[in-house]
């Protein structure tokens, strides 16, 4: 079996990657990227893949039994950008795509999830053998924060009390490569989120205990938490994004009861300390 990763060169293509060198052949991994300069340190076979320049596409698929599709960082253009892989999967005779989705898409009120549900739909119509990995928050999507949280003395967020069950890249990585590997965990949809659920005070707990002090979680309005985020230095459309999700999370939306991520991963799912933890190192 060959399998190929898209975005090889992102954060959590690498880790599919680094996780697949450790069960299986590197010869059997391809990393498929825009640039594959930034490819050479993988240690695997690299080949251009670039999502808006749809002739690179089944070429580089030649030879490809399993496609890891992860789903493209560019919001609002991703159904298209999807479903020219799709196609291009298609044409190359490849047998089954893995597609990293977002946790409970289909009812999901965070408005990336349409795109995500287009692609499961092109995805059910393409013919195409498939499964999907509905993805859960990444917990370095909050722990990316606690530099300035510590520089300022708060951690700051629009999240209320809302619950978030989130588990780091590396558990989502873990999890991808076992099914890309096991052809028995393949065909089905997943349900991905950690084992435990916190809240922003939570972590802004956790934080205090780790460095001594406290820290505590400060709730702002949506428009508030936007324009801080963008004080910091984000772009804008970044900003409104981070606080539209935390607003979300105020309502569940980042909030789950499964365990199919550990159960995939054949363990728990990593505490939130740990990541907390590894962010502060």
């Amino acid at each position: 079996m060959t399998a190929a990763i898209t975005g090889a060169t992102g954060q959590l293509g690498r880790l599919v990657i680094d996780t697949l060198k450790t069960r299986t052949s590197p010869g059997g991994i391809v990393a498929l990227a825009r640039n594959i300069d930034k490819a050479a340190d993988l240690g695997v076979p690299a080949r251009v893949f670039d999502y808006d320049a749809p002739e690179t596409l089944a070429p580089a698929l030649d030879g490809i039994d399993t496609l890891l599709l992860i789903s493209g960082s560019d919001i609002g253009r991703r159904v298209s950008q999807h479903a020219a892989v799709i196609e291009a999967a298609k044409a190359a005779g490849v047998q089954h795509i893995v597609y990293t989705s977002l946790l409970k898409a289909p009812i999901s009120t965070l408005g990336l999830a349409s795109e995500h549900v287009e692609t499961e739909r092109l995805l059910d119509a393409s013919g195409i053998g498939h499964t999907v990995l509905r993805n859960g928050w990444y917990t370095e999507n909050y722990t990316m924060g606690l530099s300035a949280a510590l520089e300022h003395n708060a951690l700051i967020g629009a999240a209320r009390d809302g619950r978030i069950s989130s588990a780091p890249r590396q558990d989502y990585a873990e999890a991808a490569a076992a099914v890309l590997l096991d052809a028995g965990l393949q065909g089905k949809t997943y349900e991905l989120s950690g084992d435990d659920s916190y809240t922003l005070a939570d972590l802004a707990a956790t934080l205090s205990a780790q460095v001594g002090r406290e820290i505590p979680y400060v709730d702002m309005p949506e428009a508030d938490y936007a324009a801080a985020l963008t004080g910091a230095g984000l772009p804008a459309e970044l900003a409104g994004f981070l606080a539209h999700c935390d607003v979300e999370a105020s309502k569940g939306a980042l909030f789950d009861e499964g365990t199919q991520l550990s159960t995939l991963i054949r363990r728990p799912t990593t505490p939130l300390a740990a990541v907390v933890a590894a962010a502060i190192g």
